[in-house]
């Protein structure tokens, strides 16, 4: 039974005319007559008494007519479901991304986004890179941005280097001002908002202070982006964050540059290897890509 017989079928049935039916679906009327023949033929049933010219539903045209409109509006609503999906009018992103990823590189991006393309749902998973590689692999996220090196590397992930940015010192606006540029040595005594373990912004700035030969002090630790930019606002201590963070952060906040060389580090976007996103996720990347996220102006 072929989709285009069931067009004939119905176009039939609904003028009970061959000549009509078959100017109402642009065929010529044997071809029409043909294809019901051969419908027939197939389900070992007339659909069709011709008696003295008159057309009529047979029992068997009668059964079939409301599955076959059933069958050609399924068709159609097939159709215009992946339609809407490949001209970006509907779909879904299911992106992940480090916290600090979130607060400083993606509201310009994904409002941007959102505008060209409003009917395409945005879910954003926050969490650690380490995080957000497995759910990768598993297939629960299209696409990541991950902060490079991966914590452990996998062949069946694709990643492509977005930008390099700097990492600065924010401390309240009300306390000392700190010396500038600020050394990593000039950490060791101070005290650090330390963020939870897992994030990669511990790892990297622990890492950074045990190469200068000392182990950071925290006054509080275990929070998230906008917990410790709230506890270094309230006079805690001091945190070491992602330049955009600190542009984005407000005045109640000073932000000092480290001493060179620094602190830095490299965001990237993956996304499986074995299975390609899907287009709103394409059209996503390929935005990012083309944007590169530049990072603001130094501090």
């Amino acid at each position: 039974m072929q989709f285009q017989q069931l067009q004939y079928f119905v176009a039939v049935a609904e003028t009970r005319h061959f000549t009509r039916a078959a100017e109402r679906v642009h065929v010529s009327q044997p071809s029409l007559s043909q294809q019901i023949r051969a419908l027939e033929k197939e389900l070992g049933a007339e659909l069709f008494s011709r008696a003295r010219g008159n057309i009529a539903l047979t029992d068997a045209g009668e059964a079939l007519l409301p599955l076959a409109r059933r069958i050609l509006a399924d068709t159609d609503t097939a159709r215009r479901e992946v339609q809407e999906l490949a001209q970006l009018r509907r779909g879904r992103i299911r992106l992940g991304a480090t916290p600090s990823v979130c607060t400083g590189l993606l509201p310009d991006v994904l409002r941007a986004f959102h505008d060209l393309h409003p009917g395409i749902e945005l879910l954003i998973e926050e969490s650690g890179s380490h995080d957000l590689v497995r759910e990768l692999a598993r297939g629960a996220l299209d696409l990541a941005l991950v902060v490079m090196p991966l914590p452990t590397p996998s062949p069946a992930l694709t990643t492509v280097e977005l930008l390099q940015e700097d990492l600065v010192v924010v401390s309240a606006a009300a306390a000392p001002a700190p010396r500038r540029p600020v050394r990593i040595a000039d950490l060791e005594g101070e005290r650090l908002v330390m963020f939870r373990h897992g994030y990669d912004l511990r790892e990297l700035t622990v890492a950074a202070c045990r190469a200068e030969g000392f182990e950071p002090s925290f006054t509080v630790e275990g929070g998230e982006m906008d917990a410790v930019l709230g506890f270094v606002r309230a006079g805690l201590g001091v945190a070491v964050v992602p330049r955009m963070v600190a542009a984005r952060a407000g005045r109640d906040l000073r932000v000092t540059a480290l001493a060179r060389p620094g602190l830095r580090r490299t965001i990237a976007l993956a996304h499986r290897s074995d299975v390609a996103p899907p287009r709103a996720a394409r059209e996503l990347q390929r935005m990012l890509l083309r944007s590169r996220l530049a990072a603001p102006a130094e501090v």
